[in-house]
This record gives C-alpha cells, structure tokens and sequence, in this order.
C-alpha cells in the first residue's frame, strides 16, 4: 500500500485576484489563474495534491487555515497586504500544526518601508520573495519534500528568530 500523496493548501490574500491587471511592473503580467494553472501542473510533477483559495477577506483566509488541520500536509501563504498588519492571521498560523511558508511575487524590501515587516512571515518555517511565481513553486517543492517530516522536524530545520 502506498503513501498518500502529500496535500497542499494555497491561498491568496487580497488583490491577487487581480494578477495580471494590477501594477504589472511589480507583480508581472500572470494572471492568478496562469498562476494556479502552474501549481496545479507543478504539484502533478512531484506526486502531489493542491487545493488553492483566493479570498479579499482576512477571516476567510483564518477559516483555510483553521481547517488545514487534518486536511493538508502544508500551507504556501501570500497574505498580501495583511502581510504587513495582521496579527489574526500570524496567530491562525501560528495554531494549527500544519507548517506554513509565506510567498511573494515582488521582494519587499525594494518596496515602500512599509512592506519591510512582515507580521506573517515570523509565523511560518520560511519565507519566500522577490522570485515571481518562482517563490510559490519554490514553497511548494519545499513543503513536498516534507512530506512525512514531523510539524517540530520542519521547525527546527528553519532557524528563525522569534520575538518574545
């Protein structure tokens, strides 16, 4: 009998469903449904299952995550500007014992100082940025390769410094 195939969980935070229109200068001229197209292909490549949501809502987002218990072996994040604010969805990551990386298209730190912290990102095992739809395919090859390395396995293989 065989393993079950890792599963992945994706979501997209606000405005990502506008890829391809919005500011494509920073963000690229994919549209999030190319984008999915990719993960979807990329996650059939490595024997693996993805489920990806999109919402403009912060508690809809909670909700994913929450349910990610028992459903999915890992999460790839792109809060977008909750990134930079959202405490609810730091802890929501924070709760569940599904590890987590965080993705961006554009590499913040070339960005507005505003975009330099990231709420979110403390909250997962690593982080991701700057690479385009790289970063999600990066993330999602790392959170496979997982796959049957324990919650506390995956932590402790990412060092990170964690406020007190």
């Amino acid at each position: 009998m065989s393993a079950a195939p890792p599963r992945v969980l994706v979501l997209h935070g606000p405005n990502l469903n506008l890829l391809g229109q919005r500011e494509p200068g920073i963000y690229g001229s994919q549209t999030l449904a190319e984008l999915d197209a990719s993960l979807r292909d990329l996650a059939a490549s490595l024997g693996a299952e993805v489920t990806i949501h999109q919402s403009n809502h912060e508690g809809q987002l909670i909700d994913w995550i929450h349910g990610s218990v028992g459903a999915f072996d890992g999460i790839v994040i792109n809060p977008g500007g909750y990134t930079h604010t959202s405490v609810a969805i730091h802890d929501a990551l924070r709760s569940v014992p599904v590890p987590a990386i965080e993705v961006h298209l554009s590499n913040l730190y070339r960005r507005e100082s505003l975009r330099h912290t990231s709420v979110t990102g403390v909250a997962c095992v690593g982080v991701v940025m700057g690479l385009g739809a790289a970063s999600y395919h990066l993330a999602l090859r790392h959170l496979v390769s997982l796959h049957g390395v324990s919650l506390h396995q995956a932590q402790a293989a990412a060092p990170r410094n964690r406020p007190s």
